[in-house]
């Protein structure tokens, strides 16, 4: 995600210091010089840039939780950013929503908990009258770690123990369900505007978690719709002390009108701000949010914005605008999508190059490599890579994005006891119906496949037509699963039809293969 910061710098014509508590950071080769230091560490930090005397021009960062590092290095150096304490306001969910309900703008009820709470508050369980679902997450991290659905009362203790266990303080968050669709938005906060510069629809799936499987941009929501959640994300800002940098809201509109899931003060992680807006818009974002760190205009921002009305829902009806609200058009749609895997061990990975040829594709970014161990997502770190498409349409990208996720597979090594469990049906006890089935299907739907299964059979023809059409979590029918199995596994033994057809529906091609490889 510091990829397209650090050629932003080059851009611009300065030189890049970067820091980062792993010295194999991936893009540290790319640096003009990288540092070792921890970005928790403000004070280490502090001490790097008085290093570099007058020489240091702006502190910056992209997709990461560390806001307040940037803000609090550059308040103690005179530097261009959004103030520490409001920095702080949009890292830590407690103070956020704290902040929010202070200013009345719309989100849900919360309580925190600490780890020392848990017991007692489960005891009692008092947000939202004691009604469920509610959402549980850690104070302090990003990427969907430790963020889980509750849905009943006998979740509740593990949910609270993962999020504390994901927070570095120690600390979760527990508050209301939010139904309705989510939307993420970026923005850059200069000189009393707001300009908008991205708007997508964001694809989350798999509850008890919450996995976004790629977004959409820009989205297809309606005007109206679209002008109110701006509206109560203006507010939002406002109400965090945002004032000058970037902005970035997961927002919902629910059937009381738009509600804040959380505003950080940075750009935004999962590829939108450094590849699908600046592919649907013609603009390095990155680049303008760099200018303003380093007390420049964001020129080509301020050339191309148009703006826009302000028209908030009825809940925050009579709220004046804190902005002069503006946003970027784009002239192409972008489609992000991510590619996941079942349990276990990679032993090979096919189809990346035919991926890179699927209509509108610009990008291929596997972040699972041969060797990995992968689970079923749990959060939005464990997705094992992600496809960009562009076209000049919304259904264009989206075909051309989901087609080639639909080619990349990844085949497990055989005889793995965490694939077995998975292939299985075994799940952990606050998981029940978690990881889903590749494909939806009744285990009452007979077997197609004769009972043994030889090499000089192929299974294709025998999937039923009324089912060959379903399709898996990376956008593989059932046909082509099978079509796929055929080419890739030509060569297996004897096979059971009910093992194969059962590894097939639970874990689509994958599962499939690796009861052939298993075989041998």
């Amino acid at each position: 995600m510091q990829k397209p910061a650090i050629l932003a710098a080059k851009k611009l014509g300065v030189e890049s210091v970067v820091v980062d508590a792993n010295p194999n950071a991936l893009c540290a080769p790319m640096a003009d010089r990288f540092e070792p230091i921890d970005l928790k560490d403000r004070e280490a930090l502090v001490k790097l840039a008085r290093s570099l005397g007058g020489d240091l021009s702006g502190v910056f960062t992209a997709g990461t939780d560390f806001s307040s590092s940037v803000s609090y290095v550059a308040e103690k150096l005179g530097l261009s950013a959004h103030p520490f304490q409001s920095a702080l306001n949009a890292s830590d969910k407690v103070r956020m929503r704290t902040c929010f309900k202070k200013k009345n703008v719309p989100s849900p009820h919360f309580k925190e908990v600490s780890r020392s709470e848990i017991d007692s508050f489960c005891k009692e369980s008092s947000v939202g009258g004691g009604h469920f679902p509610l959402v549980v997450k850690p104070c302090d991290n990003m990427g969907g770690r430790g963020c889980r659905l509750v849905r009943t009362k006998d979740e509740l203790f593990s949910a609270l123990s993962l999020a504390v266990k994901n927070s570095r303080t120690a600390r979760a968050i527990c508050e209301d369900f939010m139904e309705g669709d989510e939307y993420s938005i970026d923005a850059i906060v200069f000189d009393g505007t707001l300009t908008i510069t991205g708007f997508a629809d964001r694809h989350v799936y798999f509850p008890p978690y919450f996995i976004e499987m790629g977004h959409s941009l820009p989205s297809k929501v309606s005007e109206k719709i679209k002008n109110e959640l701006i509206a109560t994300f203006a507010l939002g800002i406002k109400a965090l002390g945002l004032n000058r940098g970037v902005a970035k809201a997961d927002i919902k509109y629910t059937k009381n009108g738009p509600m804040i899931g959380e505003i950080a003060a940075r750009l935004s992680g999962g590829y939108m701000s450094g590849w699908t807006f600046p592919y649907a818009s013609g603009i390095d974002l990155t680049c303008e949010a760099m200018k303003i760190a380093l007390n420049l205009p964001p020129d080509e921002i301020i050339s191309k914005r148009e703006s826009i009305p302000w028209q908030p829902h009825e809940s925050v009806l009579g709220a004046e605008s804190p902005f002069k609200i503006y946003e970027i058009k784009t002239n192409l749609f972008s489609a992000e999508r991510a590619w996941i895997s079942i349990p276990g061990k990679i032993k090979s990975i096919e189809g990346l190059d035919l991926a890179r040829t699927a209509y509108g594709v610009r990008d291929v970014l596997p972040r699972a490599k041969e060797g990995d161990e992968v689970d079923f997502p749990r959060n939005n770190v464990e997705k094992c890579g992600n496809i960009i498409a562009v076209a000049l349409s919304r259904e264009e990208a989206k075909k051309g994005a989901e087609e080639a996720v639909s080619r990349v597979v990844l085949r497990l090594c055989p005889k793995n006891a965490q694939t077995e469990r998975f292939l299985h049906f075994q799940k952990n006890a606050d998981e029940d119906d978690f990881p889903p089935c590749a494909f939806d299907i009744s285990e009452e739907e007979p077997c197609p496949f004769p009972e043994t299964v030889l090499s000089s059979h192929e299974i294709a023809p025998f999937i039923p037509e009324q089912l060959g059409s379903k399709v898996d979590w990376n956008h593989r029918s059932l046909k082509k699963s099978a079509e796929l199995f055929d080419s890739l596994a030509k060569n297996h033994g004897e096979l059971s039809g009910k093992k194969l057809w059962t590894a097939l529906i639970r874990g689509g091609l994958q599962g499939a293969l690796y009861v052939s490889d298993s075989e041998e």
